[in-house]
């Protein structure tokens, strides 16, 4: 349940709310809206516990959130969620484009793409230092050399970073070196490392997994958030379906369903999504048309000698190529590109 403070409640009040919800065994997680103050009530309640609530001062109405996930929801928050780290706005009028290899393999390969996607617009350098393969015999990641060269790299261009972070034990240390911690399909639903990630209060970025319902997604972002964590970003990443000719199926219809169910910012992966780089744009660009408040693509100065996923990367002439079209559909649907 939500509790909705009066406008001219005091912070007294607000205190007094939070501090009643902590008496009764629950967690409380307050939002200051344009409009609102909100405080979550965290837990399995009870109906006694409105009546309650209601009664103390400063409290204008207590209303149960019928979905399953509560702080991701549009009933507990109706504003959308905008992240912000210095210039960039994820979630707000600004289409944010993170971009850069599938793996970091060298500091000329990291150098070399992270120069390229800032001079063409991007605002977030991704690359991979732990890199969670299919076959343990595929290259696995360059570890914390590649987390070092991709913080020079961002240094040097004034990009953020992200990148995964696949362990427990790995969250501290990512979190040194990227802006963004990004949670990838495989683990979506690994739940204690959910709870890990949002511990730094860093922004994590979530990816869809396989086979994952909406709602499941949701759920496994209420882990992030109710650790204290509200800067949580989603990413549409595909689905597994029966079609091969792709890689996944990218569900593009998942960006407004989203956007009705949460205010949590949507990311669309247009390359793990097909998994063929002469696909990457048209989607990318149906992704913006569809409201996605950016998109994340996997960018290579030599596509053909990537150590990772080099059937789904564009080249740096082919990434240009991809922000020069999405600059048009963003401002059709009132994007600043």
């Amino acid at each position: 349940m939500i509790v909705v403070m009066r406008t001219t409640c005091t912070q007294e009040e607000i205190d007094g709310v939070r501090k009643r919800i902590k008496e009764r065994g629950f967690g409380e997680h307050l939002s200051h809206g344009m409009e609102r103050t909100v405080i979550g009530v965290v837990g399995q309640t009870f109906p006694e516990l409105k009546d309650e609530l209601e009664g103390l001062p400063g409290v204008l109405e207590v209303v149960p959130i019928t979905k399953p996930y509560k702080l991701s929801s549009r009933e507990f928050q109706p504003e959308d969620t905008v992240i912000r780290l210095d210039d960039v706005a994820i979630g707000g009028k600004e289409l944010v484009v993170m971009a850069g290899p599938c793996a970091v393999e060298s500091e000329e390969q990291v150098m070399t793409t992270a120069r390229a996607v800032k001079e063409a617009g991007a605002k977030v350098l991704r690359g991979g230092a732990f890199k969670p393969r299919t076959s343990p015999y595929s290259f696995q990641g360059l570890g914390v050399h590649g987390l070092r060269l991709l913080a020079e790299a961002g240094r040097e261009t004034g990009l953020k970073v992200i990148t995964e972070v696949m362990a427990l034990e790995d969250v501290g240390l990512v979190a040194q070196y990227a802006d963004i911690l990004q949670v990838g399909a495989r683990n979506m639903q690994n739940y204690r490392l959910l709870d890990e990630v949002g511990k730094p209060q860093k922004p994590v970025m979530l990816k869809r997994g396989f086979s994952s319902t909406y709602e499941e997604w949701l759920l496994a972002a209420e882990y992030i958030l109710a650790s204290g964590n509200g800067r949580v970003m989603l990413c549409e990443r595909g689905i597994r379906t029966f079609e091969q000719y792709t890689r996944n199926t990218l569900d593009i219809t998942a960006i407004p369903v989203i956007h009705n169910l949460s205010h949590l910012p949507i990311i669309v992966d247009p390359s793990h999504g097909t998994g063929r780089w002469n696909l990457v744009i048209p989607m990318s660009l149906a992704a913006v048309a569809a409201g996605a408040d950016g998109l994340i693509v996997e960018v290579h100065p030599n596509p053909e000698k990537a150590l990772s996923d080099s059937a789904q990367t564009l080249s740096l002439e082919n990434f240009q190529r991809l922000m020069d079209k999405v600059e048009g559909i963003a401002r059709l649907v009132g994007e600043q590109p």
